[in-house]
């Protein structure tokens, strides 16, 4: 067929958007757990029938990894010579979450694949991903520090068929909800993901009876094609050289603390190449990365600072080159645990913006809060006598621009998920949030400061819950660029009945906390950008009456 013209093109490209936001509004309205309804910590995404990314909804970057990594698993099993898929039916649904044998990247995040048919062959995939509040495992949220193999992590989940010619196969429904904590809750969840996957379905469809089957393939072609050749026009704008940075992680939460990212990034007209190399091996606690993780995470501050508003797909992954060595904490081999990847995630983020903030000056910011701060608490409801398991991770400051001042109390990078509104917290969980509200003067000073972190204090209700929590950049403050100064690191406070306050580790085990008592997590805030001396009066004066700082 002759290629489509530039407009049906952006038409199409404006469907499938259209469809992957439809999903995503659809899954998160559809579910029952507050960290897919409320927190919107999930993705949709469409792949062409090569398994090639097309389309994504543009809520959580990090969940592009996962898709990826499931997609792959797929070509590697179902793969045809033509590179097509063979041995796939329709009505067939396929779930995985295990990060070293089916393409994910921490097993609370489930991916769901369904390939949608045209005249008997794939032509597509919808796709989505949700994180679950609760996987099996050691811990309750499946997200505790002091996990030192995958094993103890949750319920992996190799490629399985969950679906099979339309029919859902009970068993394995049965098999994974019985190694959750919180079984109802888990299957709202699998079937908010799997109405999803139909409602994708049924829309593509429909774009393909009226534009035709060879008309959206050509569409796919051209979308990523075009985003490839707009993200390497933005890297040929990178002066060439050769850039370097490092950062460290607090810690593992398994005794090793110091743990190097280092990267040199190589620009070289329109390409750009990153390594890893010199990176620390591997850890002992849960904090590893898989590579494709690591590939979603560079690729996401490439388009930050390149162009923000570049579509996320497959063009963009392919003009990026990274490599890592196996065995290190950004390329983890199995049985490498995984659960609290999205910190060293953020890490990565703030490694690649460091090596390229003197190549894109007015482009970088001061380091971000650099975390994805995780509380959990569990227990027996007694309103109900059910159980209960509130995961959240929160949010802190964004570092400082070259023209603006961070924003306060927000995720930011590649997380990017919601709020959980105290009401939220409050209706769903025998739990009362004392204080919520912003850390004064967190933001590190500057030209332009960097926003602020989060206080949260909880308390139990009428019942002892377990508590267990995992915070970064308690140690290494996010630092600030071109004399702005660092953020404020975060901090675990325990409120003892008598009102002693004891500071905790950052990654603190699962203990107890009875009604008298009470947790605080302050998260970090972030750097500043320029000198404090050349800060605009105004804004100044501002930071006072705000209460931004103190007087």
């Amino acid at each position: 067929m002759t290629p489509l013209d530039p407009v049906r093109v952006e038409i199409l490209a404006n469907a499938l958007r259209s469809i992957t936001d439809e999903t995503f509004v659809s899954l998160m309205k559809s579910a029952y757990s507050t960290n897919i309804k409320e927190r919107k910590d999930h993705s949709t995404a469409i792949l062409d029938s090569e398994g090639r990314l097309v389309a994504q909804t543009m809520a959580s970057p990090i969940h592009v990894s996962s898709m990826l990594g499931m997609a792959a698993t797929l070509r590697a099993r179902y793969g045809a010579p033509d590179g097509g898929f063979q041995g796939i039916e329709d009505g067939d649904l396929f779930v995985a979450n295990d990060p070293h044998v089916a393409g994910g990247t921490h097993l609370p995040d489930i991916n769901l694949a369904r390939p949608v048919f045209h005249d008997g062959r794939i032509v597509a995939f919808i796709c989505n991903i949700a994180h679950h509040a609760d996987v099996g495992g050691m811990a309750p949220g499946s997200m505790a520090g002091g996990m030192t193999e995958i094993y103890q992590e949750g319920l992996r989940i190799p490629l399985i068929r969950l679906f099979r010619r339309g029919e859902l196969q009970q068993d394995i429904l049965d098999l994974l909800l019985l190694n959750a904590r919180v079984p109802r809750e888990r299957e709202g969840d699998y079937f908010a993901q799997i109405a999803s996957c139909g409602l994708g379905h049924r829309r593509i469809g429909e774009v393909i009876e009226k534009f035709g089957g060879d008309a959206v393939e050509d569409a796919f072609r051209q979308i990523i094609v075009r985003t490839g050749h707009r993200i390497r026009q933005g890297i040929a704008g990178f002066p060439d050289g050769r850039y370097r940075f490092e950062d460290f992680m607090d810690d593992d939460g398994c005794g090793t603390e110091d743990i190097k990212i280092a990267m040199e990034a190589v620009v070289e007209g329109e390409k750009i190449t990153f390594d890893f190399t010199g990176t620390d091996p591997q850890m002992t606690g849960n904090f590893n990365v898989t590579m494709n993780a690591t590939v979603a995470s560079v690729c996401f501050a490439v388009q930050a600072l390149l162009d923000p508003e570049c579509p996320n797909n497959q063009g963009l992954l392919d003009a990026i080159e990274v490599t890592a060595p196996n065995g290190t904490v950004v390329s983890a081999v199995a049985p490498a645990p995984v659960a609290a990847r999205a910190n060293t995630c953020q890490r990565i983020i703030d490694v690649a913006f460091g090596a390229l903030k003197e190549a894109a000056p007015e482009q970088s910011l001061g380091a971000s809060n650099g975390a994805n701060t995780t509380l959990v608490f569990s227990g027996v409801d007694p309103r109900s006598g059910e159980a209960y398991v509130y995961l959240e991770t929160l949010g802190g400051g964004l570092g400082a621009r070259a023209t603006k001042d961070g924003k306060d109390g927000v995720q930011c990078n590649i997380t990017n998920t919601s709020n959980l509104p105290v009401e939220a917290i409050e209706l769903e969980y025998p739990l009362l949030v004392e204080e919520y509200g912003l850390v004064e003067d967190s933001g590190g000073r500057g030209k332009y400061r960097g926003g602020m972190g989060i206080r949260r204090s909880v308390r139990p209700l009428d019942h002892t819950c377990s508590f267990n929590g995992v915070g970064e950049r308690f140690r290494y403050a996010p630092w600030g660029v071109f004399g702005g100064q660092d953020g404020q690191p975060g901090r675990f406070v325990f409120t003892d009945a008598d009102g002693t306050e004891t500071k905790l580790v950052p990654k603190p085990p699962t203990s107890d906390l009875r009604p008298d008592q009470m947790i605080t997590v302050e998260t970090p805030g972030a750097g500043g950008y320029g000198p404090e001396t050349e800060r605009p009066a105004e804004l100044a004066e501002a930071d006072v009456t705000s209460g931004k700082v103190s007087a």
